[in-house]
């Protein structure tokens, strides 16, 4: 089963791993520019440098439609440029999933793909896609939903060790973004983790640095740069999160829902 996956930040990500090891060939889209915070979970990466890793699991820049269908046959996961999507109509994809977490819905339609799935808010399964996949946190996160939409976005991340809106860094500037951090750091409140236009961007919590935008981005003034997790566990950057695995699971279970995929 071909399915093409609109984004490849860590949620989108989180839903490749999933379905490219239930045995899917995955070709993602992205920005020419991705913006993905936690980069080294991220198969956008693949778009900077031409390849990447995600728990053992290779992703290759594609340069068309044409060379990702040679890089999914090599079992790995071909990622182009395309914000819009247009990469569908060439390569008729037997599923569409929609991971881009806009909160809203940037132009995916039902008639994509013979099955389409949005992420998140923005979708209401029966008008712009099959199914919905629930991404607040809580009860109901990864719920595949087949009628109706998910919970709608309420502007704050979800809690972690008792952490909200206080664990994301946000650009202090309009400009250009100089990192001073690494992925993986262990930071304490007041650190300088980037500079943007001669003006800092501190730490907010103490933990370990989960996220952080890739040099030289063009950022916008309060634009999510960063991201700090507060239980402080160094390797939980370097795996698909939580979120992202139940997310993916939703996905799954609602591909084979609609597709039969299990059935004798």
């Amino acid at each position: 089963m071909l399915v093409e996956i609109r984004g490849a930040g860590d949620i989108a990500t989180g839903v490749a791993l999933r379905l490219h090891r239930a045995g899917c060939d995955i070709v993602m889209c992205d920005l020419a520019v991705p913006t993905s915070i936690r980069r080294t979970v991220s198969f956008s990466e693949a778009i900077r440098l031409g390849s990447c890793e995600v728990e053992d699991v290779r992703a290759v820049r594609a340069k068309d439609v044409e060379d990702a269908r040679k890089i999914v046959v090599s079992e790995e996961v071909a990622v182009l440029v395309d914000p819009g999507g247009s990469s569908a109509a060439e390569l008729v994809p037997d599923a569409l999933v929609d991971a881009i977490l806009a909160k809203k819905n940037l132009g995916t339609t039902p008639d994509m793909a013979p099955v389409v799935i949005g992420v998140g808010p923005g979708f209401t399964a029966g008008r712009d896609c099959h199914a919905v996949v629930e991404t607040k946190r809580g009860h109901y996160l990864g719920q595949a939903i087949y009628e109706g939409s998910a919970a709608p976005n309420t502007g704050i991340p979800g809690v972690i060790a008792g952490h909200s809106a206080d664990r994301v860094l946000r650009a202090p500037a309009d400009g250009i973004f100089e990192p001073r951090l690494a992925i993986g750091d262990v930071v304490r409140a007041g650190q300088v983790a980037a500079v943007v236009s001669g003006v800092p961007m501190t730490c907010t919590i103490n933990g370990v640095l989960r996220g952080l935008l890739q040099e030289g981005v063009e950022v916008t003034c309060g634009m999510k740069s960063g991201d700090i997790d507060p239980r402080c566990e160094r390797a939980h950057c370097f795996t698909s999160s939580d979120k992202a695995r139940a997310v993916g699971g939703g996905v799954l279970e609602a591909l084979c829902h609609l597709t039969g995929g299990l059935r004798a």
